[in-house]
């Protein structure tokens, strides 16, 4: 650190700090100092003096500070004197005059803006550098999180006085930390100008124009009454700056409950860009607006998400790699050239003759949801913008192969994670007794895409020899739930090109065998985490994970355990709900292997108690034992060996309420409080679902459940009323509450009221006690599931209407057994819920006697089911619920609400994002009493029709039960 010279005369600068005049209790010291020594100032000791006296060099001053050149060289009377007081704030001025005398100054966000403003006032103008410098260094820094107060701080004093680095840098770094900005508590109380400027930014970076809409419409509701949004005009001027043509069509929906002039702006821009995106984006492009269809991209994008964009095509990103700085007509040929059906070596040529944009940044991509979105012609703008692209995620895409998936794998070598989950199958065979079953291969037309990818010769290729050449990839990280359009011989390729799998989810995939799945596991010997739910895993593949697979190889853990070679040792995640091919032995064997497991679903399977106390694992955070024929005894052994527990599921057990007899004495012991009571002494739960054998007697139970965030109480549990009116009270932090069979009051409902602020999830099913209509009146602000089956006889429309304004945030709505609703409810819930993306309704009166008309205007219904609710849906329904409902992935119908008889199945081409459709067919059967009227007949269950389509084939299949 650099001392002052002493060349030249001296100036004694008294600095009177004005904050201290005014105390006149305190007897006034002066401090004295000289800038000789200006290294060892203690500013802490100084700021305690009401005046401190420094000796300073005057050319100093006159040199670097326009404020002492004035006073000291000026006609000012202090220019000869040699001594000047200054009365200014006594930090800032001490820093000014250490920064002039050569000491470096350590400038932090708390003491910024006051050297600034000491600089600004005192003409240093090095030090104005200085603070530039650092605020842009701040501002810059990947990963600096500045306090948002003194970021608005900053930007006020940089437009009250004048300074315009300040306001431009504040812009900057809010536009470039948009996404971290909007989730601090603090978001609403930037002000208007600043938010506003931030969004006009080039580089306001975000994962998604939602993410944008979402942060505005908070920053509204919480500025409303504020004079920054005193009319319609500055609101919707905000709002305009959201691309609404990149909009999901759910949130759009959901916007016309309270913003119904953008909501309906966006829909029709969704819907006619679904139509015919091209001619709407060409004329875009001659009108200049060609940026309202653009994804927000910059150098600091790490995440794109476009879930739920219906109407995304490859022309979007297309327009991604577009450079902006092209003339129109060069922007014209290009898209003009896209609409051509060009080969992907011409796509290729086009791509490197001019400059295209390109973000490395960019890890990740949700592009699920997205139905137009069509791999083979997707892939090569993808790879032009997204190089980098390490994590695609694409569920719910039926229009994706699993030969999309290999050509992935051989275009993103940085590839690591890939999700295409679809949809599983609404029956099971385990569950479910087929009657008869047929498929029908797809006949389409060689125009259409996707017979454009059945020809691609990349794809051929890559299915044909990835077997003969593979090319390991980096994949970790493969979910592809729900397809049954993979075999064993697609496991075969995944295992050759995925040497470095850790993670595997086929839960429901039905068309793959044991054989297929071992031999998968015994070639990935990195695999921990199995999500093989609803499969065909059995013997041969627990064989293989118990074997010494891993001695030979460099894998094994360092540990004493005589297991430790074998796979099942080191697996952390396993499920095998609904595994019906795995008996006992097989079982008990696994579990006797594994050790570090942390989570552990054994639903529906044949596990015994002899295989819970098989487990010595001590790592588990979550285990699931649901209708399984496990005793207390047992399940209370594993979970005083794993405190570490936080989700517990033990529904439909039977046998937790038949105590053995070996082990009276310790059941009634543990009885006289309940078994949850024992259990939660040993581990902090988080969520819990218990049925028989569990009951809460008192208060006191409940302390240890004060952490719970989800709670199902099911069939054979037995809480008692008084516990559970208690129950809100006692767990504040509950965001999930699911009551089955259980008796239930208007004072449960005031409690949830009171004490639930955070409740998302609510269902009632098949519950008695005296409920009345004060339950439509509770306000459930947070609620976005509520589901009211069998509970609520006495609902009317007016209830309903009172319903959807108490929970204004719902979106997935299931309603049966209320026989006084009719057609006008569709009005009702159509007004009250348009974002709703699922609704069941079964036995609710005469809700369709006159056919289905609003409920289509809940544009985004994903599931839909109706059943038993008038005889008015007409025969071509499902082709009008597919063509209006573009997200409508699930059907449910009944053939008694069939005002024809019956109703038309789709074609592949009319289904449009249509992956599953159920139609129940009952018939009458006659009451036990005598009569020869109408009356004495009743409809019951006959049989349940089920046609699915995946990206291949259609299947039909007739089963026994109602699905």
């Amino acid at each position: 650190m650099a001392s002052a010279t002493t060349d030249g005369d001296d100036v004694v600068l008294e600095l009177i700090d004005p904050s201290a005049v005014q105390n006149e209790l305190r007897p006034e010291k002066v401090t004295s100092i000289s800038t000789s020594g200006v290294e060892n100032w203690n500013i802490g000791l100084l700021l305690q003096s009401p005046s401190v006296k420094v000796r300073a060099n005057r050319n100093r001053l006159v040199e670097q500070s326009a404020y002492f050149r004035g006073l000291l060289c000026g006609s000012f009377s202090e220019s000869s004197l040699a001594h000047v007081s200054i009365r200014w704030n006594l930090e800032a001025l001490v820093h000014v005059l250490q920064f002039i005398h050569g000491f470096q100054l350590h400038i932090t966000s708390n003491n910024f803006l006051l050297i600034l403003e000491a600089a600004l006032y005192f003409g240093v103008e090095r030090l104005l550098l200085e603070c530039e410098s650092w605020f842009q260094q701040m501002t810059l820094a990947e990963g600096q999180q500045i306090p948002m107060d003194t970021v608005i701080e900053a930007w006020n004093f940089g437009l009250e006085q004048g300074i315009g680095f300040v306001p431009e840098l504040c812009k900057g770094y809010l536009a470039r930390n948009f996404a971290w900005v909007t989730s601090l508590n603090s978001f609403p109380d930037i002000p208007y100008d600043l938010l506003h400027s931030c969004i006009e930014h080039p580089l306001l970076t975000l994962d998604s124009e939602r993410h944008l809409c979402e942060a505005l419409l908070i920053w509204l509701s919480d500025n409303r009454r504020s004079s920054q949004c005193s009319s319609d005009d500055s609101k919707f001027d905000i709002l305009r700056k959201v691309r609404i043509s990149l909009l999901p069509l759910e949130f759009a929906a959901g916007l016309r409950r309270d913003f119904s002039q953008l909501g309906e702006e966006a829909i029709c821009t969704i819907l006619d860009l679904m139509k015919d995106s091209f001619s709407i984006i060409l004329a875009a492009l001659v009108g200049d607006k060609l940026d309202d269809f653009r994804i927000r991209l910059t150098e600091y994008s790490e995440k794109i998400s476009l879930a739920g964009c219906v109407h995304i095509t490859a022309l979007f990103l297309f327009l991604v790699v577009l450079p902006s700085d092209l003339d129109m007509t060069a922007k014209k040929r290009m898209v003009l050239s896209e609409l051509d059906n060009c080969t992907a070596n011409n796509r290729y040529v086009l791509g490197k003759s001019l400059m295209t944009m390109s973000y490395k940044s960019v890890r990740e991509m949700d592009i699920s949801k997205c139905p137009k979105l069509y791999f083979g012609s997707a892939v090569k703008w993808l790879l032009l913008a997204f190089p980098s692209l390490s994590i695609l995620r694409a569920s719910h895409c039926s229009q994706l192969k699993i030969e999309d998936f290999y050509c992935l794998l051989q275009k993103f070598p940085l590839i690591t994670e890939v999700d295409m989950t679809v949809d599983t199958s609404p029956f099971l065979p385990a569950k479910v007794s087929v009657v008869s079953t047929s498929s029908d291969k797809y006949r389409v037309a060689s125009t259409t895409p996707y017979a454009m990818l059945e020809e691609n010769s990349l794809l051929l290729n890559v299915a044909k020899t990835s077997l003969e050449n593979p090319a390991m990839s980096n994949v970790s990280k493969l979910t592809l739930e729900g397809r049954n359009d993979i075999n064993d011989l697609d496991l075969l390729k995944i295992s050759a090109l995925c040497g470095s799998l850790s993670y595997l989810n086929i839960k429901g995939c039905t068309m793959v065998t044991d054989m297929g799945i071992s031999k998968l596991i015994s070639k990935c010997l990195h695999i921990k985490s199995l999500i093989l739910s609803y499969t065909s895993f059995g013997q041969s593949s627990v064989g293989v994970l118990c074997s010494d697979l891993l001695l030979t190889s460099n894998l094994t853990e360092v540990s004493d355990h005589k297991y430790s070679c074998t796979m099942a040792f080191r697996l952390q995640q396993l499920h095998i709900d609904g595994c019906k091919g795995i008996d006992q032995n097989s079982i008990s064997q696994l579990m006797r292997r594994m050790y570090m497991l942390k989570i552990l679903m054994l639903r529906g399977t044949s596990v015994t108690d002899d295989a819970l106390y098989d487990f010595l694992g001590s790592f588990l955070e979550s285990l699931d034992v649901s209708e399984t024929m496990v005793s207390m005894q047992a399940l209370t052994s594993v979970v005083r060996r794993n405190t570490g527990i936080r989700c517990l599921k033990a529904t439909g057990c039977t046998k937790l309420n038949r105590p053995d007899t070996y082990d009276l004495a310790s059941a009634v012991t543990a009885n006289h409080k309940g078994y949850l009571f024992e259990l939660s002494q040993h581990c902090i739960l988080e969520e819990v679902a218990i049925g028989w054998g569990f009951s809460i007697l008192s208060v006191e139970e409940l302390v240890p459940l004060s952490r719970l965030r989800c709670i199902t109480i099911g069939l054979g549990a037995s809480p008692g009323h008084h516990v559970l009116c208690l129950l809100p009270k006692m767990c504040p932090l509950l965001e999930s509450v699911i009551l089955i069979f259980q008796v239930i009051s208007d004072r449960i409902f005031r409690s949830i009221q009171e004490s639930l602020k955070n409740l998302k999830v609510l269902q009632l099913c098949c519950c008695l006690g005296d409920l009345t209509s004060f339950a439509c009146k509770i306000s459930m602000l947070q609620l976005r599931i509520l589901r009211l089956e069998w509970v609520t006889p006495w609902m009317t429309n007016n209830d309903l209407a009172i319903l959807t304004k108490n929970c204004p945030n719902v979106v997935e709505f299931s309603l049966s057994g209320c026989k006084l609703l009719d057609s006008a409810s569709q009005e009702i819930i159509s007004n009250g819920w348009p974002g709703l993306t699922f609704i069941h309704l079964e036995e609710c009166g005469k809700i369709t006697l006159d056919g289905v008309s609003f409920l289509f205007n809940c544009i985004a219904i994903e599931d839909f089911l109706l059943r038993h609710n008038g005889k008015g849906i007409e025969r071509n329904f499902i082709y009008e619920a597919a063509s209006k409902l573009p997200l409508l992935r699930k059907l449910a119908l009944d053939l008694c609400d069939a005002c024809e008889g019956g109703f038309d199945s789709p074609s592949h081409a009319e289904r449009c994002f249509l992956s599953t459709v159920m139609i129940s067919r009952c018939k009458s059967q006659k009451c036990a009493f005598d009569s020869q009227t109408m009356e004495a007949f009743r409809s019951v269950h006959k049989e349940t029709v089920v046609i699915e389509w995946d990206c291949k084939e259609a299947r039909t299949t007739v089963v026994k039960e109602r699905i």
